[in-house]
């Protein structure tokens, strides 16, 4: 079983923004894959339940909002017994360039602190992350940066990285994680 979570923050007012690429790329992947994210009360959270690869996987979009998304997943942990290798968590990264994509493993935080609240609830930071960059600029406050909008070149740039995070998310389900990572985090992208 594999949990692939992608952060936002809920709410209308913050669709479409660098800060919501998680929730962006499930909604991508659910079209590709023909899920429907059901609200579950019990998780908090928007989920989708398939079998890929004859894998169960269960995609999450958490409903705390990004610096409380560690109770979600620790709760979808917990219940479905999930191993932390088994955990892919993706989400924006400022100090990026606009639609770079990193896998990473074991690693700090970064200064996000979505990935922190979530290290911090499951006790570890051995699980798997997918980094899309967002770039950063320095002329604006960071929190109001983070949770603009993206301009319509922006959201050219990170559809063109969408295309290859279809394939990241397959191959983490069937991949080990050292190719997952050879393969990827070696493309000039």
């Amino acid at each position: 079983m594999k949990l692939i979570v992608g952060l936002g923050n809920p709410g209308n007012e913050y669709a479409k923004t660098r800060h919501n690429i998680g929730f962006d790329v499930l909604d991508i992947l659910s079209k590709k894959y023909g899920l429907e994210f059901l609200n579950n009360k019990k998780f908090n959270a928007m989920e989708a339940i398939s079998y890929i690869k004859g894998e169960k996987v269960i995609f999450v979009k958490p409903l705390s909002y990004m610096n409380l998304s560690g109770d979600v997943v620790s709760k979808y942990v917990s219940f479905y017994n999930i191993s932390s290798d088994d955990i892919l968590v993706i989400h924006d990264d400022l100090d990026m360039e606009l639609g770079k994509i990193r896998i990473l493993f074991d690693s700090s935080s970064g200064g996000h602190n979505g990935i922190k609240d979530i290290t911090l609830k499951l006790g570890t930071q051995k699980y798997t992350r997918l980094k899309i960059g967002i770039s950063n600029n320095k002329n604006i406050d960071t929190k109001d940066y983070v949770l603009g909008k993206l301009s319509e070149e922006e959201k050219r740039i990170l559809d063109n990285s969408y295309e290859k995070v279809y394939n990241i998310a397959e191959d983490f389900i069937l991949l080990d994680l050292i190719t997952l990572k050879q393969k990827y985090n070696s493309l000039n992208n």
